[in-house]
C-alpha cells in the first residue's frame, strides 16, 4: 500500500513546524537546562500521531502501520547496540582501564597539543574498524580521564573524535552506517571505499590544524592517586575487542544484524563478571569482582531517547514525502556533484541515515565516483553540528557538563573548511571515475 504524499497537506507542513521547534529547544539545552531527548520525543510522538490521523481517514493505516515498524526495527538495533558499547565502556571504566591509560600518557609527558593530536588520529584509526559510534565511547572516555582539571581540553578533545571518527568512517563499509548501506546495496564495492581515504584525512586534518593552536600549551598534571589496574581489566579489554569483532562477523559473514552479534559479547561479559564474583566471594574480596548489571544501569538513557526522537522525528517527515522531495528536487535541478554535496549539508540537521536511505529508495542514475562522493558528504557533513552525528550525540551524553551543541557549534567554521576541502580532494583524486 502506498505511503500519502503530504508534502502539500496541512499536516505536513505542522510535521516540519514541530519538528523544528523541537531543534531549537536542543540548541538552547544549556541555557534552559532541559535534556534534549524531551523535545524530540514530544515531537516525534505529535508527528506519527498526525500521521496517524490522515491514515485513518483514508483507511490506510496498515502502511502508516508498516512505516512504523521498519523505523522501530532500525531504533531497536541502534539501542542494542549502544547498550552493549555504554556497557563496556562503564565496566572498563569501573576497573580503571582510562585511569591507568590516563597515568601512561601524563607519564610520557605529552602536552595537551600532542594528547589532542593522538586522540585525534587513534579516532581516525579505530573509526573504520570499530566504527565511529564505539569510537567516539571510548576515545571520550579517555578524553574525560587525560582533561581532568582542564575542561577546555575536554571541549576540543570530544569536538576532534567526532570529526576523525566520521572522518575515518567513511572510507571503510563497517565505520559508519550510512556506508554500510551503500555497500550493501551494492553502489560500491568494498575495496572501493578505500579510494576515500585521503579526502576523509584532509576532512580531519585542516581543521584539527586550527584548532590546534586553541588547545591549552599546558600538560596534564602528574598522577599521584593508584590508577593500577583492578582485576581483569585487561580481560574487560579483550571482551570488548572480541564483541566488535563478533558483530562484525555477524553482519559481515553470516548476514545477521550487528547488534545481535554485540548482545552476544554482552553475554561474554555477563559470563566473566559472574566468575569474578565468585573469586571474589571464595577469597572474601569485593574488589575482584564487578556488577555488570550495575554498568548497565549507567548507561545515557538521554542519550538513547534523544535517539528515539530523533529517528521517529525524522522518519515522521520521511514518510510525509518532505526527504523524497528534497532529493528529487536536487537530483533533479543541480545535477548528481552538487546534489551529494548538499545531501551532506543537509544531514548535519536532518540526520545522515534517512537521507542516504532516500538517496538509495531514489536511486539516481550514477556513477562510482559520485557514489563515493554521496558516501563521503553524509558521512562527514554531520559533524558540522554535535546532533548532525550518533557519535556527537552519543558525547553529548557521555560528556554532559562539558561537550555541548553550542561549543561545538563555535567550531563549525573549521569543520565546514574541512568538508569543503575534503570535497575538493574528492573531485581532484577520483577525477578519473566521477
Amino acid at each position: 500500500m502506498p505511503l500519502i504524499d503530504l508534502t502539500n497537506h496541512p499536516v505536513g507542513y505542522l510535521a516540519l513546524l514541530i519538528f523544528f521547534i523541537a531543534y531549537a529547544f536542543v540548541v538552547v539545552e544549556k541555557v534552559i537546562h532541559m535534556r534534549k531527548s524531551k523535545p524530540v520525543m514530544l515531537a516525534a510522538g505529535l508527528i506519527w500521531a498526525l500521521l496517524g490521523v490522515v491514515y485513518a481517514v483514508h483507511g490506510e493505516g496498515a502502511a502508516l502501520e508498516a512505516a512504523a515498524k521498519h523505523v522501530i526495527l532500525d531504533y531497536g538495533e541502534l539501542m542494542l547496540f549502544l547498550v552493549v558499547a555504554i556497557t563496556y565502556v562503564n565496566t572498563m571504566r569501573e576497573r580503571r582501564v582510562f585511569d591507568s591509560l590516563r597515568a601512561v600518557l601524563v607519564g610520557r609527558h605529552l602536552t595537551y597539543r600532542q594528547l589532542f593530536w593522538l586522540v585525534g588520529g587513534l579516532s581516525f584509526l579505530f573509526g573504520p574498524i570499530i566504527d565511529n559510534l564505539t569510537t567516539a565511547l571510548v576515545m571520550g572516555a579517555v578524553v574525560v580521564a587525560l582533561g581532568v582539571g582542564s575542561p577546555h581540553f575536554i571541549v576540543m578533545g570530544c569536538i576532534i573524535i567526532v570529526i576523525a571518527a566520521n572522518a575515518g568512517g567513511v572510507f571503510s563499509p563497517f565505520g559508519d552506517i550510512t556506508s554500510l548501506m551503500v555497500w550493501q546495496k551494492g553502489k560500491l564495492q568494498f575495496l572501493e571505499f578505500f579510494r576515500l581515504f585521503l579526502p576523509s584525512l584532509v576532512n580531519f586534518v585542516v581543521p584539527a590544524v586550527f584548532m590546534h593552536f586553541a588547545v591549552p600549551k599546558g600538560s596534564p598534571e602528574p598522577v599521584t592517586e593508584d590508577t593500577r589496574l583492578r582485576p581483569g581489566g585487561v580481560t574487560v579489554i579483550i571482551l570488548f575487542l572480541a564483541t566488535i569483532g563478533t558483530a562484525v562477523l555477524f553482519k559481515s559473514v553470516i548476514g545477521l544484524p550487528p547488534a545481535l552479534g554485540m548482545m552476544l559479547g554482552l553475554g561474554y561479559l555477563q559470563m566473566y563478571a559472574y566468575v569474578l564474583q565468585t573469586i571474589g566471594r571464595r577469597r572474601r574480596d569485593d574488589s575482584i569482582g564487578f556488577d555488570s548489571f550495575r554498568a548497565m544501569r549507567h548507561v545515557e538513557w538521554d542519550t538513547l531517547l534523544f535517539f528515539f526522537g530523533i529517528i521517529f522525528a525524522v522518519g515522521g517527515l520521511g514518510v510525509a514525502g518532505h526527504l523524497a522531495l528534497v532529493s528529487n528536487w536536487l537530483y533533479g535541478d543541480f545535477g548528481p556533484t552538487w546534489a551529494n554535496i548538499a545531501i551532506g549539508l543537509l544531514g548535519a540537521a536532518f540526520d545522515n541515515i534517512p537521507l542516504m536511505f532516500a538517496v538509495l529508495t531514489m536511486n539516481p542514475d550514477m556513477s562510482s565516483g559520485q557514489w563515493m562522493l554521496v558516501t563521503l558528504s553524509t558521512g562527514v557533513g554531520g559533524s558540522l553540528v554535535s546532533i548532525g552525528t550518533a557519535a556527537g550525540v552519543v558525547l553529548m551524553g557521555l560528556v554532559r557538563n562539558h561537550y555541548t551543541f553550542m561549543n561545538h557549534l563555535r567550531w563549525s567554521w573549521a569543520i565546514a573548511l574541512g568538508y569543503v576541502a575534503s570535497i575538493l580532494t574528492h573531485l581532484w583524486v577520483n577525477a578519473a571515475i566521477l
